[in-house]
């Protein structure tokens, strides 16, 4: 019965026949750019943890103390202090959230257009304080990036802006049409 019934198997059209392990293309071109599109979505997908965890770390610091961000905030002369209170309590969390938004990639493009005008908005903010003779400390990273200097600041920003782009730029690229 067991030879009858897999004859009868093997005439139905439905029957998928063992294949090996490993499947060959008739263009083995299209294999390579897959792979390799697959190796470039991985190292975006480092990229956007990088990032994220960069804002989430930063967000956090602040949260934790956020009457030494107002202070921080203050001290660019730029916003009143009202302002750089209520500033102080609600960026932190925009920043975490935002980062939280780059990791589990819900409203991925909103957040990479808020991280990039907020760090745009802290450069020019940093580059104005310099001008005008200010020295400040930012209070980004918390106590780590006290004692950092102007170039330093500005390689920092500098660095993270353009991973902002090159996100914003693959993400529209692996996007189809």
């Amino acid at each position: 019965m067991g030879g009858l019934a897999q004859t009868e198997m093997n005439k139905t059209p439905n029957v998928q026949l063992a294949t090996p392990n490993t499947e060959r293309t008739e263009d083995s071109t299209l294999a390579v750019g897959r792979s390799a599109l697959d190796v470039w979505r991985l190292l975006w997908r480092i990229l956007d943890f990088v990032v994220a965890g960069i804002f989430i770390y930063a967000g956090s610091i602040k949260a934790l103390d956020p009457v030494q961000f107002a202070n921080d905030i203050d001290n660019y002369k730029i916003l009143p202090w009202p302002i750089s209170v209520a500033l102080a309590f609600y960026l932190p969390w925009l920043e975490i959230f935002c980062g939280l938004a780059l990791i589990v990639r819900y409203f991925y493009r909103g957040a990479l257009s808020i991280l990039m005008a907020l760090i745009l908005v802290f450069t020019l903010a940093t580059t104005a304080a310099k001008v005008r003779g200010l020295d400040i400390t930012c209070g980004c990273f918390g106590h780590a990036s006290q004692h950092w200097s102007f170039p330093a600041h500005l390689a920092t920003n500098l660095a993270i802006i353009a991973a902002l782009v090159v996100l914003w730029v693959s993400n529209r690229l692996t996007k189809p049409l």
